[in-house]
C-alpha cells in the first residue's frame, strides 16, 4: 500500500504557517532585544554597567574590569562541623575542602599603585567532593556603599577621578550623595573602621545576604566572614611608599614564613534584619558561628592560570546555600558574566605582581 501525497497548502493555510514561524522568531529575537537593552535603552543591563567600568578605568585587554590587580592562593578549609545545624552544604560536614581563590584590589586598573585606601577582597572557589562549588567573594570594608546596581552605576561616574585633578570631581559627588543618603551614611561607618597594614590581618566580609537551609528545610539569613588569625596591625597611611606593589610583596613575603590563616564566621539574621541593603550592618549582638578555618598554603601568579580564568560568580553556590533577595547578587552574576566572557577572547597581559617565580619588588 503506498502513502498518498500530502494535498497542496492552499495560500490561507501557507501564511498561516509562515505567521506562526514569524511569531517564534520575533520572540526569540526580542528576548535578544531585551537582553541587550535594544527595546529599551534607559535599561541598566550587564552590558552597559561593564561598558561603564571600562569608561572610567580604561580597557586592559585580558584583565578583569573590576578587582583587575590580583594574586592567586592555593590552600583548604577544615570544617569543625558547626555550620551543619544551619546548613545542608557539604562544606560544613566535618572535614578537609581543597579551594583556590585571589587576593585583589577593587577597581578596573591592573597596574595601579598599592594604597591602604584601597579596598582589597578575597575570593574563593571551595571544590567539593560530591561535585558541587561555592563561589564567593568577600571585601576588608564593614557594609557596601550602595544598595543596587543603579546606585553603583551612578557611583562608578560619580567617582571618576578628573583627569585634571587626579581625583573625583567634588560637587558630582555631593550631587551623588544628595540622592543617596543611604550612601553617605554607609561611607561614614567605612570610613570609621580601621584599616590593616595588609592583606594578611585583613577581615574579609561578604556584605551581600544570603540563606543556609538546613536537613529539615529551615531556612536561616546569614553573612559571612574571613576572620584572620594574624594579629591586627593599623596601616601607616601616612608613610610614603616607593614600592607600587608593596602590599603585594608583603603578603608575598609573609606567606614564605608559613601558612596564613583565618576563621570563617557566620552571623546569624534574625526577623526584620535587612537581607536586600548591603549598606546596612546587622545588630552587633547577633549570634556567630565559628564554622571551620581557611589555611592559605601557596601564593601564585595569576600567569599560571590557577586562578586567572575562574569567574568568582557569588551565585554559585552548593545545596544548603541559597540567595537572598539582594539585587545586587543577581547583577554581579550577571555583569561577571560579561566582563569573564570579554576576557577571556583577549591576549593576557603579564600581571603587575610578581610571584617569587617571576621575581618579587618589580614594582620597586
Amino acid at each position: 500500500m503506498t502513502e498518498s501525497a500530502p494535498p497542496p497548502l492552499t495560500p490561507a493555510s501557507l501564511l498561516l504557517r509562515l505567521a506562526v514561524i514569524g511569531l517564534i522568531l520575533f520572540v526569540v529575537l526580542a528576548a535578544f532585544a531585551y537582553t541587550g537593552g535594544w527595546l529599551s535603552p534607559e535599561r541598566l543591563t550587564p552590558i552597559k554597567f561593564t561598558d561603564r567600568f571600562e569608561a572610567v578605568n580604561g580597557i586592559f585587554p585580558g584583565f578583569r574590569r573590576n578587582h583587575a590587580k590580583g594574586l592567586c592562593l592555593i590552600g583548604v578549609f577544615d570544617s569543625n562541623g558547626q555550620g551543619a545545624r544551619l546548613s545542608k552544604a557539604v562544606v560544613f560536614q566535618p572535614g578537609r575542602i581543597p579551594l583556590i581563590g585571589r587576593f585583589a584590589f577593587a577597581g578596573g586598573q591592573p597596574f595601579v599603585a598599592d594604597a591602604p585606601e584601597t579596598v582589597r577582597s578575597m575570593a574563593i572557589r571551595f571544590t567539593l567532593p560530591d561535585g558541587e562549588e561555592w563561589r564567593t567573594g568577600m571585601i576588608n570594608i564593614p557594609v557596601f556603599p550602595v544598595n543596587t546596581p543603579e546606585g553603583l552605576y551612578e557611583l562608578l561616574l560619580a567617582t571618576r577621578a578628573d583627569p585634571a585633578t587626579g581625583k573625583p570631581d567634588p560637587a558630582a559627588v555631593k550631587a551623588f550623595l544628595g540622592r543617596h543618603p543611604e550612601s553617605g551614611k554607609a561611607l561614614a561607618a567605612i570610613g570609621a573602621q580601621p584599616l590593616a597594614s595588609g592583606f594578611d590581618n585583613a577581615t574579609y566580609n561578604g556584605l551581600n545576604a544570603f540563606r543556609f537551609i538546613d536537613a529539615a528545610g529551615r531556612s536561616t539569613p546569614v553573612r559571612w566572614s574571613m576572620v584572620p588569625l594574624q594579629p591586627f596591625e593599623a596601616a601607616d597611611t601616612k608613610a610614603t611608599q616607593t614600592d607600587t606593589n608593596y602590599l603585594f610583596d608583603a603578603l608575598i613575603a609573609r606567606i614564605a614564613k608559613g601558612p596564613l590563616q583565618w576563621r570563617l564566621i557566620v552571623t546569624l539574621g534574625q526577623p526584620g534584619d535587612p537581607t536586600r541593603d548591603a549598606t546596612l550592618a546587622w545588630p552587633a549582638d547577633r549570634e556567630k558561628v565559628d564554622v571551620g578555618t581557611l589555611t592559605v598554603e601557596r601564593l601564585v601568579g595569576e600567569g599560571q592560570g590557577v586562578c586567572r580564568d575562574v569567574n568568582f560568580d557569588p551565585t554559585v553556590l552548593p545545596a544548603g546555600i541559597a540567595l537572598s533577595d539582594d539585587p545586587l547578587l543577581s547583577a554581579r552574576s550577571a555583569v561577571y558574566a560579561v566582563s569573564y566572557e570579554r576576557r577571556a577572547g583577549e591576549v593576557k597581559a603579564p600581571s603587575a605582581v610578581k610571584t617569587p617565580e617571576m621575581g618579587i619588588g618589580a614594582g620597586q
